[in-house]
């Protein structure tokens, strides 16, 4: 399979903010009596947006004393931030970028966050630099499973979508990736690995498991040709 661009998803596939999310989340819930969402309740959320309205209302409904939400968010971000810091890119994730990049492959990631929230990440862990495009929702872009970002990314790779290949960790991801006509690799974080990723064209437990030419390569097998560009890799 010969492609021209790579999107990544941001959240929970270069770096594990799921898990930190959820659990100052839980942490927020169980500091008020309340019992704390579910991985399945959570699942609607992941890969998409939230305004939070939702969660908040079970808080309150189930809260056994007083609920101060300025406060409760005060707390729950400093938690999430402290979880946050202590997390590193995910295994894999440079050597796909080097390898993509030795290639002449352009690089972009889609990502139903906010600009300021991916790009303070990226920037943080010093790779900001090594995508071309970061493409989020918001103003006017709707959110994944809506294909946008994904649109968006490749066109402004300028790669048609095609000759792309995307990487994500969620459902609502891979259906956008799909909705968008890129190929899609998932790798699923502890709070996906249950959840309905069969959309996908390839699913791996890491993106150390194997190189990004044995992935395509694999992919390649199951995909129809759909043009006679030479393979990058």
């Amino acid at each position: 399979m010969g492609i021209d661009g790579i999107v990544f998803d941001f959240d929970g596939l270069v770096l594990d903010t799921e898990a930190p999310i959820y659990a100052a989340w839980c942490a927020a819930f169980e500091s008020f009596g309340c019992p704390p969402p579910t991985i399945e309740q959570w699942s609607v959320w992941i890969g998409t947006d939230t305004d939070d309205s939702a969660l908040i209302e079970a808080l309150l409904a189930g809260a056994r004393r007083p609920v101060d939400l300025d406060a409760m968010h005060e707390a729950r971000r400093a938690h999430r931030n402290e979880l946050l810091a202590a997390e590193a890119i995910l295994p894999g994730v440079i050597a796909w970028i080097d390898e993509a990049a030795a290639a002449g492959i352009g690089l972009a990631i889609a990502s139903s966050s906010s600009d300021d929230w991916v790009l303070g990440h990226l920037e943080r862990l010093g790779v900001r630099g090594r995508f071309d495009h970061v493409v989020c929702a918001g103003n006017g872009r709707p959110a994944k499973p809506a294909p946008d970002t994904y649109l968006g990314a490749c066109r402004a790779l300028r790669v048609e979508p095609w000759r792309a290949l995307a990487v994500e960790d969620s459902p609502h991801g891979v259906a956008a990736a799909k909705a968008a006509g890129l190929a899609c690799v998932v790798v699923p974080n502890p709070l996906t690995e249950s959840l309905d990723l069969s959309a996908a064209d390839l699913r791996l437990g890491s993106l150390a498991d194997c190189s990004l030419g044995d992935a395509l390569a694999r992919i390649s097998q199951q995909r129809p040709p759909q043009g006679e560009l030479p393979c990058h890799l």
